[in-house]
């Protein structure tokens, strides 16, 4: 098997290619050992010890690893013997359900103009944050201010407050007026 590797706009996580799907569901991250017990994948990935970050795209899987971690040299190839094992065993991503995101109530006046932010996502910026091993998920609308959460390679890279401020706040208040600001969560 083969699998491809990418570097992420965040020095700290590296994007793997499997070339297969990986998560038909779609976005699922991970920050901690505990959360990863719903993952035998994320779990194996974590049990590396130098891991502190897991998210599964659809074609992908970005790894993070934890501040003072050894370099990408040595860890890359302990993933992608995880990464190989998981996918020659026909493990499931998932052991039982996962748990559902929360639900964000927004205001029913709003409703289209949630929908106009929501497309967006969809198609003018999630395809260019999974490019670079992550996701955005929106989290809420209210009183102008779009709430985001940054998952995968986004979360917590150095470069994320100035794709949310310089890019996506300005897409949005560009095609929603309505919008006056976005937050990450």
């Amino acid at each position: 098997m083969f699998i491809e590797t990418e570097r992420t706009p965040n020095p700290s996580t590296l994007k793997f290619l499997p070339g297969r799907t990986v998560s038909s569901s779609g976005t699922i991250g991970f920050t901690t050992p505990e959360d990863a017990a719903a993952s035998p994948l994320a779990t194996a990935l974590f049990g590396l010890g130098d891991v502190d970050g897991v998210f599964f795209g659809s074609d992908f899987v970005s790894v993070s690893k934890a501040e003072g971690a050894a370099d990408w040299a040595s860890l890359k190839t302990q993933v992608l013997g995880v990464l190989v094992n998981h996918f020659s065993s026909g493990a499931p991503l998932l052991a039982g359900e996962a748990a559902a995101a929360p639900v964000i109530a927004d205001d029913p006046e709003d409703a289209d103009i949630v929908d106009q932010i929501k497309d967006l996502l969809d198609t003018r910026i999630r395809p260019q944050v999974a490019n670079d091993g992550g996701d955005i998920i929106y989290r809420g609308f209210h009183r102008g201010v779009v709430s985001l959460q940054m998952q995968g390679a986004c979360s917590g890279c150095p470069s994320s407050t100035a794709t949310l401020k310089g890019g996506i706040e300005s897409l949005l208040k560009y095609y929603v007026p309505e919008v006056v600001e976005v937050r990450a969560v």
